[in-house]
C-alpha cells in the first residue's frame, strides 16, 4: 500500500523540524516537503498533490485559513490539520473543514493519534457507518424524467436529472458525475447548480459536494467536523459537515 503523501508549513523552522519528525515517525506516511509560508505551500501543494497537510494558521502573506480554502478549491478530499498556538482560530478552522485542530506546545502521542485516525480513514476505512435510516424516509421521491441542458468545455449536453450521482469542486473546476461515469467539467458554480437542482432529489451536503439522495450508501466519521458519504456505483466520495449531517438524518425520518 502506498505511503500517504504529507506536506507540512510553519514560518517557524523549529515547529518545522518537530512537525517532520512526527511525519517521520508515524507508520505509514511520506513527508513529500516543507514549505516556511503560505504562498510556498501553495506552489509545492499544486506541485505535490499531498493528501494531508499539516500547517500553522499564522504565517506570512497567506494565512493557514486562507490556504485552506485555496487547497478546497483544488481538492476538498486534501486533510488538513492545524497546529498553532492560539485557540481562537478554531471557529475558522471549523469553517474550513479542518480533520483536526493541535494547540501548541502539543503532545507528540496527541499528534500521533491524529495521524493514526487520518491513516485509517484514508486506507484502512476503519469507521462504523453511521445510522442513516435512507430506507425508511417517508415520501421518498419517484425518479423524475426532467432533462438539463448542460454546457461545458465540450460543448452543450442534454442530461437526465435523476442519473447525475454528484457535484463536487476539482482543481478550481465544478465537476458534475453521472451515474455512468461520465464527468463534465461545466460552467455553473456550485451554488446554480445548487438552484438548478430539484431539492427532492439532490442534497448539498458540504460547500464543495452535492449528493443525490436516491444513491446514497452508507455515511462514515471523517475528521472531527465531517463525514464521509459513499455513493452507490460511484468509486468518488463526497464529504458532508456535522450540521448537513443533522439536516439530512431529518429528512429521512
Amino acid at each position: 500500500m502506498d505511503p500517504i503523501r504529507i506536506l507540512i508549513a510553519d514560518d517557524d523552522a523549529g515547529m518545522r523540524l518537530v512537525m517532520k519528525k512526527l511525519a517521520e515517525k508515524a507508520e505509514g506516511y511520506e513527508l513529500v516537503g516543507e514549505a516556511g509560508d503560505g504562498e510556498q505551500l501553495i506552489e509545492l501543494y499544486d506541485a505535490l498533490k499531498p493528501e494531508v497537510v499539516l500547517m500553522d494558521v499564522e504565517m506570512p502573506g497567506m494565512t493557514g485559513i486562507d490556504c485552506a480554502r485555496a487547497i478546497q478549491d483544488r481538492d476538498p478530499r486534501t486533510v488538513i490539520v492545524f497546529a498553532t498556538a492560539h485557540e481562537e482560530y478554531m471557529a475558522s478552522a471549523f469553517e474550513v473543514y479542518a480533520f483536526d485542530y493541535l494547540v501548541k506546545p502539543f503532545k507528540v502521542e496527541r499528534a500521533m493519534q491524529t495521524l493514526e485516525r487520518i491513516r485509517d480513514r484514508l486506507r484502512g476505512g476503519a469507521s462504523e457507518p453511521v445510522e442513516v435510516p435512507v430506507a425508511e424516509r417517508k415520501g421518498a421521491p419517484e425518479m423524475v424524467s426532467d432533462r438539463m441542458m448542460l454546457k461545458h468545455r465540450d460543448g452543450i449536453s442534454f442530461i437526465d436529472i435523476p442519473q447525475i450521482a454528484m457535484v463536487m469542486r476539482e482543481n478550481r473546476a465544478t465537476i458534475l458525475l453521472m451515474q455512468d461515469g461520465a464527468r463534465y467539467v461545466v460552467g455553473d458554480g456550485m451554488a446554480e447548480l445548487d438552484e438548478r437542482l430539484p431539492d427532492e432529489i439532490f442534497f448539498r451536503t458540504h460547500k464543495s459536494y452535492i449528493v443525490n439522495l436516491n444513491l446514497i450508501d452508507s455515511i462514515a466519521p471523517y475528521g472531527r467536523w465531517t463525514y464521509v458519504v459513499k455513493l452507490k456505483g460511484l468509486k468518488e466520495d463526497a464529504l458532508i459537515t456535522h450540521e448537513r449531517f443533522e439536516e439530512l438524518q431529518k429528512r429521512f425520518m
